[in-house]
């Protein structure tokens, strides 16, 4: 038997949980052809994996690379982790459908959030499918339709119950979104536009599309000082109602009195799956979240369009409104200032406020912090993306040890030297996997074992994806592979350096074919846009 390429001499992390064994692995056609004794096997190319992990690819269940993958189609940031497959359309953004306002209504409304260089045309899912196939992508993605792009292609984006027409029209976008094979319905019930969709809303729009075969509904949860036992209540209700499997968003503890309760918050989750609810949830390993100043601001001063929230921040008698209720924070609890960092600036002229917290940038303008945070979402036209830092170690461990949980870094696939060259991104970006295998499976004290790790990156979220040809080490199944050292892998992306890859990682296969080879991202672009049913 002859192989494109024989993985040698490696010890085998199957995805499954299952005790790790030696072998080899032979490659073929993009296949994995066997997995045994093979060295005497003849091959085209030859993997030395001695000392070195093969698992399958990771699978991040939580990305947004819905558009920076178009920018940056290398996905470098990503790729060098051993992420195999991006889970894209999270917390309702999807740069589709576009419904009667067409594409510019809703690049005007998500382009700040969807964060990119690109001036999108497309229409469908299958329209942006094949701009990314056609442009070339190094790694594969996986896509869920959004809330907020049902809204505003519907015309739904005030704060009320969404009208019969529009959860009509909803309903109807949802249907050619499921057709076309996207994954779940996903939901950012804490952000505008998708805050405004009431609980009523979401059972129905998730009703109407529980019947396609794998279906799900996807919640970054309606959280909040004082929510968190509500936000997952009502994640719960809606599966339960609308009769559909749920995954919880990066679930964590943000709310400063309240850390250190995360078997409170897990117990709602555990009950309903003993009651037979099909829930779970993903989270990362950092203790400062990924947010955006608009996230300071009461949801009704949001309401409409971009245009309608910038007039408000223009009027004298709401400006003071929205700066009172900011000042105050939502929920009550007030804003800790000098924990949250601008990641990213789109203008030159506010360059120099990347990697400032909202304290130095109120000292450097002479105003409040809540005035400070007012000017700069105005300047920047609605968007300052930020890190946070608003969490514990101990929720983060007890969170990532828990069975119901899997990994999603909540981040982009990006490259240093694309558009995201000269911002600040959570280091999620670059570092959520190695970070796990180093820090919580090989450090003491160990958080998870290596199969479990593994388990959580890849075979766990391919059960949720109902994926039948990925998240596993098994013969017949697509070789998206990654080859990394137990005894080296780690992150290596920090808060005021993010943009470096991890160690540890030298090999990465999409399909077969090297995207990293020996840690060199060989420019490669095998992946393709995933569907619902067929991956």
């Amino acid at each position: 038997m002859a192989f494109d390429t024989l993985i040698l001499n490696g010890t085998v992390v199957d995805g499954t949980g299952a005790p790790r064994f030696n072998a080899d692995v032979g490659i073929t056609n993009g296949r994995i052809e066997a997995v045994g004794a093979l060295s005497h096997a003849e091959a085209a190319r030859r993997i030395d994996a001695t000392d070195h992990v093969v698992a399958p690819g990771f699978i991040d269940m939580h990305s947004h690379s819905d558009i920076t993958l178009l920018d940056d189609p290398g996905g470098e940031s990503k790729a060098h982790q051993g992420v195999t497959t991006e889970v894209t359309g999270n917390c309702s953004y999807t740069p589709w459908p576009a419904g009667e306002g067409g594409p510019e209504a809703l690049q005007k409304n998500l382009g700040r959030t969807l964060i990119g260089s690109i001036k999108w045309k497309w229409h469908t899912l299958d329209d942006w499918a094949n701009a990314m196939e056609s442009n070339g992508i190094s790694i594969n993605v996986a896509p869920q339709l959004g809330h907020a792009g049902l809204q505003i292609a519907s015309g739904a984006v005030e704060d009320r119950p969404a009208t019969p027409d529009e959860l009509r029209e909803m309903k109807r976008l949802a249907a050619e979104a499921m057709e076309m094979g996207a994954f779940s319905l996903s939901t950012g019930l804490s952000v505008a536009p998708s805050a405004y969709g009431t609980t009523d809303d979401i059972v129905e729009i998730c009703a109407s599309i529980r019947h396609y075969e794998g279906a799900f509904y996807a919640t970054h949860a309606r959280v909040g000082n004082g929510l968190h036992m509500s936000a997952i209540a009502e994640a719960i209700e809606i599966g339960q109602r609308a009769g559909i499997p749920v995954q919880f968003s990066h679930l964590a503890i943000t709310d400063r009195r309240v850390y250190g309760q995360g078997e409170t918050l897990t117990e709602p989750f555990e009950k309903a799956s003993e009651a037979g609810l099909d829930i779970t949830y993903d989270m990362y390993p950092y203790t400062a979240a990924g947010a955006g100043y608009n996230q300071l601001v009461p949801l009704w001063a949001q309401e409409g369009s971009i245009a309608e929230f910038m007039a408000r921040l223009q009027d004298p008698a709401t400006r003071t409104r929205i700066r009172d209720e900011v000042r105050a924070g939502l929920g009550g609890l007030s804003p800790q200032w000098e924990t949250w960092y601008v990641a990213f600036i789109q203008s030159e002229e506010n360059r120099d406020c990347v990697g400032k917290n909202v304290t130095e940038i109120a000292e450097e303008r002479g105003v409040e912090p809540a005035e400070a945070v007012l000017q700069l979402l105005y300047e920047e036209n609605g968007s300052v993306p930020t890190r946070v830092h608003n969490r514990v170690e101990d929720d983060v461990r007890y969170f990532m040890g828990h069975d119901l949980a899997m990994i999603g870094s909540d981040g982009r696939a990006v490259s240093p030297h694309g558009p995201y060259e000269n911002a600040l991104p959570h280091p999620r970006f670059y570092g959520t996997y190695p970070r796990i295998l180093g820090r919580y499976v090989r450090e003491e004290p160990a958080v998870l074992t290596l199969e479990n790790a593994v388990y959580k990156m890849t075979g766990f979220p391919a059960q949720r994806l109902h994926m039948k040809d990925r998240g596993l080490v098994k013969e017949g199944l697509t070789a998206d592979l990654v080859v990394f050292d137990p005894a080296t892998v780690i992150d290596n992306s920090t808060w005021e350096d993010p943009h470096q890859y991890p160690d540890g990682i030298p090999y990465v296969l999409v399909k077969g074919v090297p995207v990293v080879d020996e840690g060199v991202h060989t420019g490669a672009r095998p992946g393709k846009v995933l569907r619902r049913g067929e991956a």
